[in-house]
């Protein structure tokens, strides 16, 4: 899918090739900063957040926001959960790297610097779900499990759903020790003496084997450890790198 792109803002929107009124759906770059509110300077994280969010007419206060532990737990989300993390990562949803929601304008989000940020949707419910991947909630298949609750709560048919990738580290940097073999043989490639994981490759197969069409499924194709002017990365920057920001939205029509 080409690149979607607001381009005075640097707002890449990975869905925005639906043109759905119903959805929002976007990730930032560095140009708007660290949207974190834990790692690297957060002095003007909320300034940062409050900036990137109102070019989607978004109030930056009523943010949902995951723990991010690394985990496969997905919790669904509704409007008393509006503004959790939004002003303090304390309050974020505790122990969780997935939200799922069908709440209009309850905006959900993410934070990553090379792990995998990805957006489904539910356009019949309709339904929204955001996923924080890292290779720990990738091996438990974190991507299916989203699925299915999605399937639980709103009797989603997930060959109508539609799912994209956001920026994250490639197989052409992800570099892994060999140990990685044990469980995720197939998405490792060899280079130099060297193993490299297709992180995204796997959340695509994940996609598929749950039911996903092939044709619903997009991917920025950025690479976070090559694009690292324009995106955080751990690898890249170490631990105190900042955080860019995915987020999705229902939007609430007026009769």
């Amino acid at each position: 899918m080409p690149e979607q792109i607001i381009s005075r803002d640097k707002v890449y929107q990975p869905l925005g090739c639906l043109t759905d009124i119903n959805l929002v759906s976007a990730f930032s770059t560095r140009s708007f900063q660290n949207m974190s509110l834990f790692y690297g300077d957060t002095k003007d994280s909320l300034n940062n957040r409050n900036n990137f969010l109102k070019v989607l007419g978004i109030n930056y206060q009523n943010l949902v926001c995951a723990e991010q532990i690394h985990s496969n737990c997905v919790r669904y989300v509704k409007e008393e959960d509006s503004g959790s993390g939004a002003l303090s990562c304390e309050g974020s949803i505790p122990e969780t790297d997935a939200l799922i929601t069908d709440r209009s304008n309850l905006a959900l989000a993410v934070f990553t610097a090379d792990c995998l940020s990805v957006f489904l949707y539910d356009p019949l419910t309709p339904a929204i779900g955001l996923v924080h991947a890292g290779w720990r909630g990738t091996k438990e298949h974190i991507i299916a499990k989203t699925v299915q609750l999605m399937q639980e709560r709103f009797n989603t048919k997930p060959s109508s759903l539609y799912v994209g990738f956001g920026p994250a580290i490639r197989n052409c940097c992800y570099e892994v020790g060999a140990d990685f073999k044990d469980f995720f043989s197939g998405y490792l490639i060899e280079r130099n003496s060297h193993c490299y994981l297709d992180l995204v490759g796997i959340n695509r197969e994940q996609a598929l084997d749950s039911g996903v069409h092939k044709n619903n499924i997009f991917d920025a194709g950025i690479c976070t450890s090559c694009r690292n002017s324009e995106f955080f990365s751990y690898r890249k920057e170490g631990k105190a790198c900042g955080r860019i920001m995915s987020v999705i939205m229902l939007k609430k029509q007026l009769c």
